[in-house]
């Protein structure tokens, strides 16, 4: 068998031992386990759980997405924020490779630039480009500030954020070797060459400089309504259609629209980027549970794409947990960008479509059966067919089912998200405030960065 025809060979899932661990390095070992006061807390250089995509030619081999680096939940001088503890941290595309026993080694690891050529950091945007007021505080529990020698002043010495900063959850390969990358903080949707380098950039801010997707005359940006999205709710999923033309995202959960009530809807929207006409559609997607969230979406043509909702619950620590995949389709779907006026249903530049002057968010916050007044005046959402119940499935120990690898043979990869093998730590420990994540009650099963392979019922 030629090195060609190997590539080519796709290993079957009764071949592939359910859970295989992806590799990792330890980036820090010096913080206490506020679990477990006497060991160290490991910091793992895995973290590749933000999303996943198809290698274009190569069968076996995926690519891997990481988030912002290492955080925690920090309440410190400077009011609520999160502490990087890795402050240096560089998001990433990892490329994996399934090896016939079923083991994944990782190939290579590309750090995503800015335009320059220089490394990215995790750090929030100002408010001005998609900053939600986190304030970042170092590994001391101290703010990071402009000038870190001058002590913290909101107006002589703020706080320090990122243009550049990127907290990466969707993830697209493209066939020419290039990633789209969308984020949380803007959200941003950052175009990288092969090399990790930024080419373009879509957002929803029109004086954002790095806007440089322009298409017959026109500045192409998300709708404005997009900058609602909540502090780590932002466009957490990705994919490109097949045909390379058309950028597909989703948002994680219902947006602050216009305030924070709008979160408590099951409301989520899906935008369409036509990147050869510059076009923008809108889409609906209903969840199951408004405490639910959406975490990936892979194309399988220009109108039906697999995409992840659940529930971030540990199914070791609640029975009730869900992780499901539907099968969508936006072909019967209403793009909500072509509505026009009249006199119930308005586009505002600001809010986006408004219903009797509410927003969609809140006309589902207010009541449930609002989605069957929407139908009424042919407002549809997305059609769903559930293809896959994980937890029926699988022996799925995690909390977080991100990462979303449709496979040659028409299975689906499934990645978790282990958050760098950490988390925020309930027990009142003055040493620390974080500690190893584990997966069960006990704090005995540590997480880990694992993929899992299931086929659809369709």
């Amino acid at each position: 068998m030629t090195k060609q025809d190997m590539n080519a060979a796709i290993i079957a899932i009764n071949e592939f031992p359910q859970g295989s661990l992806l590799p990792y390095t330890v980036l820090d070992a010096t913080h206490i386990n506020a679990a477990y006061p006497e060991q160290k807390l490991e910091i793992r250089g895995g973290g590749y759980g933000s999303d996943a995509a198809a290698h274009p030619t190569n069968a076996n081999q995926f690519y891997a997405l990481t988030d912002r680096g290492p955080n925690a939940d920090f309440d410190g001088i400077a009011g609520k924020g999160k502490q990087f503890l890795v402050p240096n941290y560089t998001p990433s595309i990892g490329l994996f490779e399934l090896q016939a026993d079923g083991k994944i080694i990782k190939v290579k690891e590309l750090l995503l630039k800015d335009s320059q050529g220089n490394p990215i950091s995790g750090l929030p945007n100002h408010k001005g480009l998609g900053g939600t007021n986190e304030v970042p505080y170092d590994i001391n529990g101290q703010p990071m500030m402009v000038n870190p020698n001058l002590p913290f002043d909101a107006v002589t010495n703020p706080i320090k954020t990122d243009i550049n900063g990127l907290d990466p959850e969707g993830l697209a390969a493209l066939k020419d070797g290039s990633f789209w990358v969308s984020d949380e903080y803007g959200p941003h949707l950052v175009h990288y060459d092969a090399n990790g380098v930024e080419i373009e950039r879509i957002n929803a801010f029109a004086n954002d400089e790095r806007n440089n997707v322009i298409i017959n005359g026109q500045q192409v940006l998300l709708p404005t309504e997009f900058t609602k999205r909540r502090a780590n709710r932002g466009m957490e999923s990705l994919t490109i259609m097949p045909d390379q033309t058309t950028l597909v995202g989703i948002m994680e959960s219902s947006m602050d629209n216009p305030d924070k009530s709008g979160r408590l809807s099951s409301l989520v929207r899906i935008v369409t980027i036509n990147l050869v006409s510059g076009q923008i559609a809108q889409y609906l997607y209903r969840l199951d549970k408004a405490e639910h969230v959406t975490s990936g979406i892979v194309a399988l043509s220009n109108h039906e794409f697999y995409l992840i909702e659940h529930d971030r619950k540990f199914p070791l620590q609640d029975k009730s947990a869900q992780k499901l995949i539907y099968k969508i389709d936006i072909s019967q779907a209403t793009d909500i960008e072509n509505i026009l006026n009249d006199e119930n249903v308005k586009q505002d530049e600001t809010l986006g479509l408004l219903v009797n002057g509410q927003t969609l968010e809140q006309l589902i916050a207010a009541d449930e059966r609002n989605w069957q007044m929407l139908e009424e005046i042919n407002i549809k959402p997305v059609k769903k067919t559930l293809v896959v119940d994980v937890l029926a499935t699988l022996n799925y120990p995690h909390d977080k089912l991100e990462g979303l690898w449709l496979r040659k043979d028409g299975s689906l990869g499934l990645l978790n998200d282990d958050d760098f093998a950490m988390t925020d730590s309930e027990v009142i420990n003055p040493k620390s405030t974080v500690e190893q994540k584990y997966l069960d009650k006990d704090k005995t099963i540590e997480d880990a960065n694992r993929l899992y392979i299931v086929m659809p019922t369709e």
